[in-house]
């Protein structure tokens, strides 16, 4: 018989219902942040040189994911009380306090449902990140090596622009909001008709919007 080797989800799908022992106790995923957007991101391990530093840059930015509606969770393959030692560690050394959980996924159940636990010959989370929207849908998932920290102005750029788009049903430009051709506009859906191309055309003589071809408008959000 052929063993049956379980998929990694993929953005659109459903993040996958699980019951997570974290640092703040047992938690049901995704229910315990239903209503909320929530970034899960694992790392390769406790006490190592770039995840500490990304624990404590994510920590300085919890107000701001906050203020977005958006819950943090990290993970990895240590124990609760590691998860604990570390934290405290953080707070003693760097004086900051880690209030979101994290996950204890010391059999690798998590990660190796999530797709964390690559074929590199190690045991360890590969540095990797989930957006995951209030509906539970996975709108983006990222990947790291182990030697590059990752930016987390980025995901708050990237959880913006999602809640942007999702409000006035637009496209979000390269490096928004400091795009090279249209700043902090947003971009237009594309033209689907001739009918529409002529409404985008009469738009554009208003001065409701902007455009470098019908195929190619902004306006401002």
């Amino acid at each position: 018989m052929t063993e049956e080797k379980q998929s990694m989800p993929l953005i659109g799908d459903k993040f996958p219902e699980m019951e997570v022992n974290t640092t703040h106790g047992k938690l049901k995923l995704p229910d315990k942040f239903k209503g909320s957007w929530f970034l899960l991101f694992s790392h390769p391990g406790d006490f190592t040189p770039v995840c500490t530093t990304e624990f404590y840059s994510f920590q300085k930015r919890y107000d701001q994911f906050k203020e977005l509606n958006t819950e943090l969770i990290g993970l990895s393959i240590d124990q609760v009380h590691s998860h604990l030692k570390w934290t405290e560690w953080i707070k003693d050394n760097l004086n900051e306090e880690i209030k979101f959980p994290i996950i204890a996924d010391g059999m690798g159940k998590v990660a190796s449902t999530l797709g964390l636990l690559h074929n590199t010959g190690g045991t360890a989370t590969v540095r990797a990140v989930f957006i995951v929207d209030p509906k539970a849908t996975i709108r983006a998932i990222l990947y790291y090596p182990a030697e590059l920290g990752r930016n987390m102005d980025e995901f708050i750029r990237m959880i913006k622009g999602f809640q942007k788009s999702e409000e006035e049903g637009v496209a979000i430009p390269a490096n928004w909001p400091e795009n090279e051709l249209v700043d902090d506009d947003v971009i237009m859906p594309p033209a689907g008709s001739e009918e529409m191309i002529e409404r985008r055309k009469d738009q554009e003589d208003k001065g409701e919007i902007k455009c470098y071809d019908w195929w190619l408008c902004h306006k401002e959000s």
